[in-house]
């Protein structure tokens, strides 16, 4: 199978090529460097120049607190950008997979949110989001399918995992967020996810919005210790790690304080499973260690 990716150079583009190749899968990865996803007529062109066999859109705008002052940016990816590949796989009549966000939610409550929960993003980059699957769904029930997911990380670009590594390199002591919960979700096996969904999606058995996430939820400040423990493997240093309230890390965009996806229609899928985080965090460790 011919996979094309936008989103070049991002986490799960890198992961979709890695896992893809490994099962015997062409992949394909666009990114800035070749095209605007804001610019449909490029979009068009590359899908009808590379004729693949699926196409994944892994581009995003994604700096959650830049996009409250950069609203046109974000809207311009996330929602326009998606858009215009969504038509385009349509016409070209080519099955599609989209990756959304957690951030489509407000967050309350303390049960898992499923696909059919009422949205309400918080920022401007969950909104952003949440327009992008909803011009998907103004296609109908074409060969295309959104998978939304969270806490997203690997040993590529700029994720929890690695800004935690670089700041317990240099300081004895951190303070990290505890009353917000969510399922940690290493971008191979979201890559993985789209892989197992890809012939159901191709075959019209799969459509609409599915959730995805590692197996267990946390929150951020166990996730820190987590990958301190991972990385005290190597030898790291483990600094102290205290809990804070969200009210004590004030950030320019609101984050949910439950962004727990109830992943049970994910899990109907024939051959489904929900990873342990665990186990994708210690060989992402394991890579940024050997990286240096």
């Amino acid at each position: 199978m011919h996979i094309l990716v936008f989103g070049r150079g991002g986490q799960l583009a890198l992961a979709m090529q890695d896992q893809g190749t490994k099962t015997g899968h062409r992949v394909t990865c666009l990114g800035r460097e070749s095209l605007s996803i804001a610019d449909e007529a490029a979009v068009a062109g590359a899908i009808a120049a590379h004729k693949p066999d699926l196409i994944v859109n892994a581009a995003a705008y994604t700096a959650v607190d830049k996009a409250e002052s950069e609203p046109d940016q974000a809207f311009a990816v996330n929602r326009d950008g998606t858009r215009h590949i969504a038509a385009a796989a349509r016409q070209a009549d080519i099955p599609f997979i989209h990756v959304s966000t957690d951030y489509v939610f407000e967050g309350g409550g303390d049960r898992p949110w499923r696909e059919d929960d009422a949205t309400g993003p918080l920022g401007v980059y969950g909104a952003s989001k949440l327009a992008g699957e909803l011009s998907i769904a103004e296609l109908g029930k074409a060969r295309n399918a959104t998978l939304r997911t969270s806490w997203v990380f690997s040993p590529y670009g700029a994720n929890f995992v690695r800004t935690m590594l670089r700041l317990g390199a240099d300081r004895p002591e951190l303070r990290v967020v505890a009353d917000q919960r969510g399922r940690p979700t290493a971008a191979h096996d979201i890559a993985d996810a789209i892989l197992l969904m890809a012939p159901f999606v191709a075959d019209g058995s799969a459509h609409g919005i599915y959730h995805f996430g590692g197996a267990e939820p946390t929150n951020w400040h166990a996730f820190a210790e987590a990958v301190f423990a991972s990385a005290a493997r190597h030898g790291r240093p483990i600094p102290v790690v205290k809990p804070i309230s969200t009210a004590e890390y004030p950030t320019p965009a609101k984050r949910p304080a439950n962004s727990v996806l109830d992943c049970s229609r994910y899990l109907a899928l024939p051959g489904a499973h929900l990873p342990d985080w665990r186990v994708g965090l210690d060989r992402a460790v394991d890579a940024l260690v050997a990286a240096g």
